[in-house]
């Protein structure tokens, strides 16, 4: 059969995808109303910015080389898109089916993650054509971090962008190339999750270069560590908080058998998130005491890093211990949105508050540097929206919509 006949009868499948680009449901919604200006002002900055420089639109400097282009697009992120590394493996390593319904939706919002978050580190490259340098080793030699993250971020990439490949097939009615593909999950799936673990780290490890930068109440040899197992339950969090958004969203996309089970899943994603939380909780106890930073809980740095691991990791902790065991589904919805206010907290402590604390000058980020970042996540929304509306991410086919 012939892959235009597989997608439609008498259609080709150019003619099937531009078919598809067609908007689907109400056009002036609050978020199109919203979302559609900010992403073509953001367009206008960035255009801006590619022909007049980084200094024209943002407030970065020599001391402050990295604002929330890098500290929330990247290092925020990454640690938001982890869930897709630790569903894959909890469903296609320890065979957990329960959290099968997840596995395309969570890989979904990781590739896109990746996706513009790569673009928007691509904006903040003062010589943007020099973003091949780390990937090659050129100036900066194959021991180096940066050398090593290119390549965990870009691999990565490609593993997720295969794990996804047969939902596409499915969608275009490529039935043998979906068989192939499948076949190709497990070994994509052990790939991945390596590649993950190891960038996680990886970007924590960027700034063990920075002990006379980074205040002590953040620095530690122990980052890439902290990294690591704070992006497990940012990444659980995140599918929680998204998952209870796509069951709204696009409930006309799910199975309504679905929607009772799903509770059920949230609070199994809970338990881990808990688990995961008390061991960097512990982590940050150890390294706290034997660092001796007492002398500096008093100051106004000591009352930001209690905010940070007290009010948005221990906190939200005790919520989804309480919600797991009383079986509170408020509860644990809200220690997810805690939580992932407490990973941007920490991630941009460590990349732009507490960074350089010692200098009179500070960093705030300009306007145009918060419009982009809007526009890249309301960019991939509406990528996720139209990827979901139209492929069987949610639903179990697409038969209904190719007739």
């Amino acid at each position: 059969m012939s892959t235009a006949n597989s997608v439609a009868p008498r259609q080709s499948v150019w003619q099937f995808i531009l078919s598809e680009l067609k908007p689907k449901g109400p056009i002036f919604t609050p978020f199109n109303i919203i979302s559609v200006p900010t992403i073509l002002a953001g367009l206008v900055i960035v255009v801006w910015r590619f022909a007049f420089g980084l200094g024209s639109v943002t407030n970065l400097t020599q001391d402050y080389p990295w604002g929330i282009w890098i500290g929330f697009d990247v290092m925020t992120g990454v640690a938001f898109a982890g869930g897709a590394y630790i569903i894959t493996f909890t469903v296609y390593i320890m065979r957990a089916g329960k959290y099968k319904s997840l596995v395309r939706a969570t890989v979904l919002n990781g590739f896109l993650s990746y996706l513009f978050y790569a673009g928007a580190l691509f904006l903040d490259l003062g010589r943007p054509w020099h973003i091949i340098n780390p990937i090659i080793g050129n100036s900066f030699g194959y021991n180096s971090i940066l050398f090593l993250v290119s390549w965990h971020f870009m691999l990565y990439m490609m593993a997720e962008a295969l794990e996804f490949s047969p939902v596409v097939a499915e969608w275009l009615g490529l039935e043998r190339a979906k068989k192939i593909l499948h076949k190709l999950t497990l070994g994509t799936v052990i790939f991945g999750v390596v590649l993950s673990t190891l960038h996680q780290s990886g970007l924590g490890a960027l700034y063990l270069f920075c002990k006379p930068k980074l205040h002590p109440l953040w620095y530690t040899e122990f980052l890439p560590v902290l990294f690591l197992v704070s992006s497990v339950f940012a990444g659980l969090s995140m599918i929680i908080f998204e998952g209870t958004l796509s069951h709204r969203v696009f409930k006309t996309q799910i199975d309504p058998k679905k929607h009772h089970t799903f509770d059920d899943i949230v609070f199994g994603l809970s338990k881990g998130a808990a688990v995961a939380m008390y061991v960097y909780l512990f982590i940050k106890f150890v390294i706290f005491i034997h660092g001796q930073h007492w002398h500096f809980i008093t100051t106004g740095w000591g009352w930001l890093y209690i905010l940070e691991v007290g009010g948005l990791v221990l906190l939200p902790c005790a919520l989804y211990t309480h919600g797991y065991r009383q079986r509170r589904i408020g509860m644990v919805r809200l220690a997810a949105i805690l939580t992932l206010l407490g990973i941007m907290f920490n991630r941009l402590n460590i990349s732009v508050i507490a960074f350089n604390w010692q200098l009179p000058t500070r960093y705030y980020p300009s306007i145009g540097e918060i419009v982009v970042t809007l526009m890249v996540i309301f960019t991939e929304i509406w990528v996720f929206r139209w990827v979901v509306y139209r492929m069987p991410v949610l639903r179990e086919t697409t038969e209904g919509n190719r007739k």
